[in-house]
């Protein structure tokens, strides 16, 4: 989901602080950033709260946002009506949520809290924060696809979220453009390239972009070394267990450089939005990017003529992993909860419940941008695109998280990858072997997550 005020992305730095175990607020996940609230605010909404009552479960919720906070107590009463337990709410604005989390989960947190799958799940998992869940989803799993499945294990194989909502990404174009000049949608690298090049005769720019923030490039990155090189060796670099000198880096970027013609220029100081609008306004055939690009699409007729297409296959065995990104929210259970000392029953009881498409659409219906992820969701209210994008996911045997939740946050912030691509664009035809030093050497600079 975009990281937004009012739906618009904005450009924060990464903060410094004293706390232990600190993870850095990424760009791309404040889509539902509300009011500003204080550390001391925070402790006193989701810490050291009295022991509940019998049957009832606390969860640090980061769904701010006044509609996501309708479909949050819609949950709640749900769950009360089916099980009889009571879930007691503990909402903090998203933003104060990512930077104070660590603080959070190391004094009294909340039975359970909401958080994001990736390398973001398994950082709490390894530093013991974070309870196994395992029997949880062993009642469950039959309503998830083997992708969810993977995205929802740490690093000791234990799993420690549930999954509730997510969104792709993909090529997005206007049906419009395409009927009009009678482009056909590609399957196969050849045919992308092909494509931009017609595009390009016919007075379009063939791919948007804007990346003056940094991170929309990455989705790119991360799509083409999926399909080149596969799921394994993406997530072990994105975490440090593969080299960014290694010769299969170098074949993403060399083949990454076949695309760049077909940017337009000026790139690097449009914003997303700018770089969406002229798909918008028919100035540029398509764009790598994801599904709330949708927002941007407000006019009368716009929304019903936007579509998309899964990044084509690049004629490599990965490909038929059709793995794609797509952010994952998950519900994870505390480990110093005082109330799971005692009983772990109503939190489990909760996670089962959440596991249902019925009771993941009861935040869809209020905040339609959180597309459920159990399969037993009934998809009838579903708009087109919704429903694309959930067919995609079904036909996905990998999942990622986009690069800045797969990888540390200060590695893939502005003074790692997002400078290091802007290099590479800048000039896409140079040898990427020096930038590639550059950038294992920035990584082993890093300090050691302790």
């Amino acid at each position: 989901m975009a990281d937004s005020n009012n739906g618009r992305r904005v450009d924060l730095p990464f903060l410094d602080t004293t706390l232990p175990f600190d993870l850095a607020v990424s760009r791309r996940d404040m889509l539902k950033i509300g009011g500003a609230m204080s550390l001391a605010a925070f402790i006193a909404a989701c810490g050291g709260s009295a022991t509940p009552a019998g049957g009832t479960v606390t969860m640090g919720s980061n769904h701010s946002d006044a509609a996501e906070k309708r479909g949050m107590d819609a949950i709640a009463a749900a769950f009360k009506s089916s099980t009889g337990n009571t879930l007691k709410l503990n909402t903090v604005d998203h933003n104060t949520f990512q930077d104070q989390i660590s603080s959070y989960l190391q004094g009294t947190p909340d039975d359970v809290f909401t958080w994001f799958s990736g390398h973001r799940m398994r950082f709490f998992a390894d530093k013991g924060l974070a309870t196994p869940i395992d029997d949880v989803w062993d009642k469950v799993k039959g309503n998830y696809t083997e992708a969810f499945s993977t995205a929802v294990k740490g690093n000791d194989g234990h799993v420690y979220g549930i999954p509730v909502d997510y969104y792709p990404w993909a090529v997005f174009y206007r049906k419009s453009v395409f009927q009009a000049h009678s482009y056909k949608v590609p399957t196969s690298w050849d045919d992308l390239i092909k494509l931009c090049q017609q595009m390009k005769k016919d007075g379009l720019t063939p791919i948007a972009l804007g990346d003056k923030d940094g991170w929309p490039a990455q989705g790119t990155f991360d799509i083409i070394n999926l399909r080149l090189n596969g799921y394994d060796f993406h997530i072990e670099l994105l975490t440090g267990k593969q080299k960014w000198t290694d010769p299969r880096v170098t074949a993403t970027y060399k083949k990454w450089a076949e695309l760049t013609p077909y940017y337009p220029s000026g790139f690097a100081g449009t914003t997303w939005q700018q770089g969406a609008d002229t798909v918008v306004q028919k100035k540029a055939g398509m764009i790598v990017f994801g599904l709330f690009l949708s927002q941007e699409f407000s006019g009368p007729g716009d929304l019903d003529d936007l579509d998309f297409f899964p990044f084509p296959d690049l004629g490599t065995q990965y490909d038929a992993e059709k793995a794609l990104d797509a952010p994952i929210d998950v519900v994870m259970m505390s480990k110093k909860s005082p109330n799971l000392s005692k009983d772990l029953s109503a939190a489990k009881s909760f996670l089962e419940f959440y596991a249902k498409g019925s009771s993941q659409l009861l935040l869809f219906k209020n905040a339609p941008g959180f597309i459920p992820t159990a399969t037993d969701t009934d998809k009838s209210s579903f708009s087109p695109l919704q429903t694309k994008a959930a067919q995609i996911i079904s036909n996905a045997k990998r999942i990622t998280q986009f690069f800045d939740r797969d990888s540390r946050p200060d590695f893939a912030g502005a003074n790692g990858m997002q400078s290091f691509l802007l290099t590479f664009l800048r000039q896409p035809q140079a040898d990427p072997t020096q930038l590639q030093g550059k950038m294992q050497q920035f990584w082993d600079q890093l300090p050691q997550e302790a």
